[in-house]
């Protein structure tokens, strides 16, 4: 039996209670949240205000901009009173926030304008709204109920930008057993983009990443009253360069709580194991921050290991923290920077080869000094300085290492590493008096201070898991597990497998190599076999291939400092220097053609930065993008470079043809698996090695926990799994439709008797689409199995009932959309995932492509009658705003008449103008408005995306009517007028309209 929601939060308050919360059952509307918001505050602040100037802090205060009321909420402000004197306040004692009063009030109605919202349970410290808890009886997705209170803060005339509700920090939703919460945010980092790219939401976790989902443990661990004060004032980033809120995860304020303490109570170093992706360099930055405010450190240096990472670092943390770190241009400003008393320079990023060069006795660079860099960092010697190493890995194991340990021998050195060295993946060895040994993390570092493995990041969704496709050769002498196959063999099967393994090129790719002159050949290899292609298949379309690898050094310093983490590249190099550089320059040559750049070899780092942009930039439409430049790379060759620290979430395949194992291997396959959204289900791995024996003692070695198999949490199910589950998710929808008196199949979906059986089909086909877009990136899929899979879901079918689904969805979105929700509490809860329907082939460009095919009877693949086209874009969510207008033109087309591809899309917008004539005319002829000027009206609109009331005033200004009937005018226009602007908007917001919306 389902637990009412009045239970729920009668329980909530008890449990607050319990934890010393005063329950204030007299706060149920506005003026009682204000007044004890004044008393709190004239008690903070030692002050009696007036009326008029409570009422004016009020105003002041309360505010539309959620970035400004945080930083508001954790800073001192000042305010004029009437007599003209200064008050210097605070909100809430912000040294030490568990000194603040904190609250719980229930069922709070907050009338501002038109809305008459009430709010389940509200938290408040000191008088002040800082955490909103809403209450569920159901299961609901939390990507649900977050955009449900997207849509309470999008209502027009809410609370949030006009009270005291401006200052709310963190959301919570539960249903008792389950519990979320995030991050308050301004509209644009708090909305639902068209890729369904959803913001954070996160469950808390004990130290050892057990989650906490139960309301009342949630309560006791998160909102006992000093912990929520930590939360909000030191586990909380606010982000300047985007102006906006962000949460850290548990596991990242477990680790800057032991890496604080280890210093504060002095007592060694420590390394912090946090998987690759799971958001180190905020960890670091927070730990840096609270350091900053350590009396008894001198200097907090955080060290990377290449001028990249130092870049991307600091860029990292002046993003969460606007100036917070200058760049070190040279040695000479490191040492100027460590020797300087200015609190600005407390926290200082650098590279460990500037470091190492400061600390080398014969580094006799004095820039007009007498005395080297160490001997004018003398003072420093005794000093306790706090050393943040960003990667725990081979540059740490060195000489540079040593010397830091010698110099500062207060020094407390702490690393974060995604792969610790264990003595099982140990290369580097240490001599002592004629002893060697290996080095691991546990020996430079002394202990663990948190773990948080790969497996706990998959388990939380903060990584995806991985499919690997070990490529088995044919013939009768195969290649032995790690041999290399023919390179023509694996460019044919690339090519065959890549278009699966994208989502139709939707994703990009990276090809690692075993060497410079394996890239260098793969690179001409690739132009040979896919210009043969193109001259016997003229529909054949070419993938678009870059490569990356370092230069000869040849003194060049920051070529040198690159290849300090590329070994394989730096040997290379060593050989044949002229070669390697000639075969770059072809190389970048290419790659100006292609994408209209300016590159040299002289300035290599501008390039790699550039073929790093572009593989981030896959997410924009090459029809979005400015020019040829901008076009996308669908697989770039490396060797060493891209397979560490590099992340994008628009890589998701690595064709690996070189030899992987322990923690390159783990770190390599980690460049696929950043979480995207539900189309991109995993990441890939084709391997042309047969390295199955090396994955399984990675996993092995880096699991991190006491698993039998850890492998069935790594890795995704085999096809033969998910064909079986496939075909359960269509038996389920089968069944449904069986029971509503219907047959399995797409046309019989408009028969469906009510909304809460047209939401279960939209739940039970969202099932059957999810596996589907899961088995259509599977690369090992064999032939019976393709077949199977085609006689679970025919072709014909899935098209069809993708369609159904959009049309159904839009039929209940519009119902969710309404004020106040839909009717049927199950339609409400909802949650469509149209992303999910999607297609990254078919395309507007595809579309017109086709249509012309279509008129012209072309000989070809793609022969298609005049419906299957029709059926093609209405399963397809892109065209969700446009299907009717595009299959009506289609109808319209004479298949007698020929017509190239530019007479299709200028046919197709004379069509939708004359639509858009036709609607606007019987809209105006309705509303007795002049059709011209209601069309200059939409087309100023429509340009901005601000909608113009004073402009909706004007046109109805010759009706002459009444301020009331006026009134009753314009929004019965507006009624017809609004969802017309929304189809022509094309998805696009138009701010101001929903004011509009009845």
């Amino acid at each position: 039996m389902t637990t009412a929601e009045s239970t729920i939060e009668r329980e909530l308050i008890s449990k607050l209670e319990e934890l010393k919360y005063e329950y204030r059952p007299d706060i149920r509307d506005r003026a009682a949240l204000e007044l004890n918001f004044r008393q709190k505050f004239e008690a903070l602040n030692r002050v009696r205000l007036t009326d008029n100037e409570f009422q004016r802090l009020v105003e002041s205060t309360t505010t539309p901009d959620v970035f400004a009321a945080a930083n508001l909420l954790r800073g001192y402000s000042s305010f004029e009173r009437d007599d003209g004197t200064p008050l210097n306040y605070t909100l809430v004692n912000i040294k030490d926030w568990c000194k603040n009063t904190f609250e719980v009030v229930n069922q709070l109605r907050i009338n501002t304008d038109n809305s008459h919202h009430r709010y389940d349970v509200l938290l408040l410290i000191n008088g002040v709204p800082v955490v909103q808890i809403e209450l569920k009886t159901m299961a609901v997705s939390p990507r649900r109920a977050m955009q449900q209170i997207v849509d309470y803060k999008t209502d027009p005339g809410n609370g949030y930008g006009k009270t005291l509700l401006s200052f709310i920090q963190i959301f919570v939703v539960s249903n008792r057993t389950d519990t979320w919460y995030f991050a308050n945010n301004n509209a644009r980092q708090f909305s639902f983009n068209a890729d369904e790219r959803f913001l954070p939401i996160y469950q808390f976790a004990s130290e050892d990443n057990k989650k906490i989902t139960h309301l009342d443990n949630f309560s006791e661990k998160f909102l006992a009253k000093c912990t929520l004060g930590q939360m909000v004032s030191r586990y909380m980033v606010l982000v300047a360069s985007e102006q906006k809120l962000m949460m850290m995860r548990p596991y990242q304020i477990y680790a800057v709580k032991a890496l604080v303490e280890c210093i504060r109570q002095n007592c060694g170093n420590g390394y912090v194991w946090h998987t690759t992706g799971s958001g180190k360099t905020l960890t670091s930055f927070k730990a840096s921050t609270l350091l900053k405010d350590n009396d008894d450190i001198a200097k907090c240096l955080f060290v990377v290991d290449r001028k990249d990472l130092d870049r991307q670092t600091r860029e990292e943390f002046n993003r969460f923290q606007e100036g917070c770190v200058e760049e070190n241009t040279n040695t000479e400003t490191l040492v100027r920077r460590l020797l300087s008393d200015d609190r600005a320079d407390k926290v200082i990023v650098t590279t460990i080869q500037k470091l190492g060069l400061a600390l080398d006795d014969t580094n006799r660079r004095q820039s007009g000094k007498k005395q080297t860099y160490k001997e004018r960092l003398e003072p420093l010697r005794d000093e306790r300085i706090a050393i943040i190493f960003d990667e725990c890995h081979r540059s740490q194991f060195g000489d540079n290492h040593k010397a830091i340990k010698e110099f500062f021998p207060k020094a407390q050195l702490f690393g974060f590493t995604g792969t610790p060295i264990f003595e099982q993946n140990a290369s580097y060895q240490q001599v002592e008096d004629g002893q060697g040994s290996y080095r691991t993390t546990d020996d430079l570092f002394q202990r663990s201070l948190h773990q948080y493995t790969i497996t706990h990041a998959i388990e939380d969704r903060n990584v995806l898991r991985f499919h690997i496709d070990y490529y088995k050769p044919d013939g009768e002498k195969p290649p032995k597990p790690g041999e290399a196959l023919k390179k023509e063999k694996v460019i044919e099967t690339i090519l065959a497998k890549h278009n699966a393994a994208t989502a139709g090129r939707k994703f990009n790719t990276v090809l690692a190599t075993s060497s410079i002159n394996d890239a260098i050949e793969y690179y001409e290899k690739f132009a040979k076999i896919q210009a043969r292609r193109q001259a016997v298949d003229a529909e054949f379309q070419p993938l678009k291939i870059a490569c990356v690898f370092s230069p000869p050094a040849e003194g060049n310093k920051d070529v040198q400092q690159i290849q300090e983490d590329l070994p394989q590249e730096k040997a290379d190099n060593a050989q044949d220097p002229e070669a390697k550089k000639a075969a770059l320059k072809a190389i970048i040559s290419d790659y100006n053609d292609r994408y209209d750049t300016n590159h040299r070899i002289g300035e290599f780092d501008l390039y790699y930065q550039d073929v790093q942009k572009r593989i981030k930039d896959q997410q924009f439409p090459n029809a979005d993008l400015p020019h040829k430049g901008a076009e996308k790379i669908d697989i770039v060759i490396v060797v060493d470079m891209l397979l560490t620290g590099f992340d994008s979430k628009f890589l998701n395949t690595l064709y690996v043809d070189k030899n992987l194992k322990h923690h390159g291997l783990i770190q390599a396959f980690s460049r696929t698996n950043r979480v995207l959204n539900d189309t991109k289900p995993y990441g890939n791995i084709l391997d042309f090695r047969q390295q199955q024996t090396a994955v399984e003692d990675a996993i092995a070695l880096f699991s991190g926990e006491k698993i039998d198999n850890p492998r069935q949490i790594w890795l995704v199910d085999p096809a033969p799994k998910v064909i079986e589950n496939l075909q359960s998710a269509v038996q389920s929808l089968g069944e449904f439709m069986q029971s509503q008196g219907l047959s399995n199949a797409p046309e019989d979906v408009p028969n469906l008797k009510g909304d809460a059986a047209r939401g279960q089909f939209i739940t039970l086909f969202k099932e059957v689409q999810r596996l589907k877009t899961q088995l259509d990136q599977y690369t090992d899929l064999s032939e019976e199995q393709a077949e199977a899979i085609g006689q679970i879901v025919p072709t014909d079918d899935l098209q069809g009932f993708r369609s159904m689904y959009l049309e159904t969805s839009k039929w209940l979105k519009e119902k969710q959309d309404k004020p106040g929700g839909a009717d049927d509490p199950a339609v409400d809860q909802l949650d469509f995932e149209f992303v999910l329907f999607h297609s990254a082939v078919i395309d507007y460009d595809y579309i017109m492509g086709l249509i012309a095919r279509y008129t012209q009877n072309l000989p070809g693949k793609l022969k298609m009658s005049r419906e299957q086209l029709i059926g093609l874009i209405q399963s397809d969510a892109k065209f969700i705003d446009e299907r009717d207008d595009i299959a009506e033109y289609i109808r319209g087309l004479s298949s007698d008449q020929p017509l190239d591809e530019k007479e299709i899309r200028a046919g197709y917008e004379r069509f939708k103008a004359a639509k858009k004539v036709q609607a606007l005319t019987a809209i105006a002829d309705k509303h007795r408005v002049d059709a011209g000027s209601l069309q200059a009206f939409v087309d100023v609109v429509l340009r901005r995306r601000i909608f113009d009331g004073d402009g909706l005033s004007d046109l109805m200004a010759p009706l002459e009517l009444g301020w009331k009937d006026r009134t009753e005018a314009e929004l019965a226009l507006m009624e017809d007028l609004a969802p017309l602007l929304h189809r022509l908007a094309q998805g696009r917001e138009i701010s101001g309209l929903s004011a509009y919306e009845q």
